[in-house]
């Protein structure tokens, strides 16, 4: 068969070069790209994402701000490894197992910004806010990175006052909502922002019915979520309602009594594949279904803090530590297993010892 120009793959009829082209694993989403101006073209292209989706090709991928580890030589010869205070980007491809780093924000040659925020939009990793790790300066800065390309890019500054500690959460298609939070004077914020990754653009939000520092944004059942935190007055004593956001009348809709339990973190609180909500509280991972949350299992044997849960593929991931263990191990949590009628058991997840550091915010997308 003689090749055309129009030719994906030289000798192969287009539908059947397109096949092959989706099934690329998502590591190699850039090198394919830069082969030519057709595959970039293609590859780049929101088509691509969703024949790949369409096909049921897309998988999830975990995205974590995680500590870099280093080892320590013991008097008695042995080794021990503890977390520094060097943050990175770290992605953990649970199909295959395979770990890897983002390649380094070209701005920040002094590290990722502590207490950062990221969230997946589509193929884009978003990363907002944080403190500069070495002066400490809250800092309003957007990076984006684009797994398809490869390739950082900077985002429209986010907008308003100082913030720190804020929820944020996507919608995974194209819009982030930011979230209360903090103040230079630690006053615990009413105010809400919108960010259009497509557009680069950020919406002012009304203002929520309460502050809320160290909330949890979660998109759940097509809308926005603003679950716990605190205000001002209630430093660390975390509240048990959520502020729902409805984009049709454009206002917040106050859930009393949303986690059920008062003083509790909600940051562990996610999605599932399922559309219920999930969330470790204290020795426990518990699902809300419809208006009531239930023990679903206990946190693995040996976990004293949890850093991270998520869900994906009909699994829960979590990441956490003993209570004196200087380093993170991952378990996963089979939810196929409760509809079966078996017993639900953790299982842990092979985890490099360079990924074993401390996790400060992590989220997943679908690629």
């Amino acid at each position: 068969m003689q090749a055309t120009a129009m030719d994906f793959i030289p000798g192969l009829p287009n539908e059947i070069a397109l096949e092959c082209l989706i099934r690329l694993p998502v590591d190699q989403f850039s090198k394919a790209a830069s082969v030519c101006k057709k595959w970039n073209g293609e590859i780049t292209s929101p088509e691509f994402r969703r024949r790949r989706k369409f096909s049921g090709l897309t998988r999830p991928v975990l995205v974590m701000v995680q500590s870099m580890v280093a080892t320590v030589k013991k008097p008695e010869g042995d080794t021990a490894l503890f977390s520094t205070q060097v943050y990175r980007i770290s992605v953990s491809d649970p199909g295959n197992g395979s770990w890897y780093d983002l390649p380094p924000i070209p701005e920040l040659i002094d590290g990722l910004p502590r207490f950062c925020r990221i969230v997946g939009v589509g193929s884009d990793l978003v990363v907002i806010g944080g403190c500069d790790p070495v002066t400490w300066r809250v800092m309003d800065c957007v990076f984006i990175y684009n797994f398809i390309s490869g390739s950082w890019r900077r985002g429209a500054d986010m907008p308003g006052q100082q913030r720190s500690f804020f929820g944020c959460g996507s919608d995974s298609d194209r819009m982030i909502v930011v979230a209360g939070g903090h103040d230079d004077e630690k006053n615990a914020l009413i105010s809400a922002l919108s960010y259009d990754v497509v557009k680069d653009e950020w919406v002012t939000l009304p203002d929520m019915v309460m502050e809320r520092d160290e909330c949890k944004v979660v998109y759940h059942k097509g809308k926005f979520h603003v679950i716990g935190g605190y205000p001002t007055w209630a430093q660390g004593h975390f509240e048990n309602d959520a502020e729902v956001f409805d984009t049709a009348t454009w206002q917040w809709r106050l859930e009393d009594d949303f986690l059920s339990v008062i003083n509790t973190s909600p940051q562990s609180c996610v999605e599932g594949d399922d559309g219920r909500l999930y969330m470790c509280r204290g020795g426990d991972v518990a699902v809300k279904e419809d208006h009531t949350w239930r023990k679903l299992a206990e946190l693995p044997a040996g976990i004293a803090s949890v850093a991270y849960l998520t869900a994906c593929q009909g699994k829960l991931i979590l990441v956490g530590r003993g209570p004196f263990d200087e380093v993170y191990s991952s378990y996963a949590l089979d939810l196929d297993a409760e509809s079966d009628g078996k017993v639900k058991k953790w299982t842990k997840v092979e985890t490099p010892n360079e990924y074993s550091g401390h996790v400060q915010y992590g989220c997943c997308l679908e690629l």
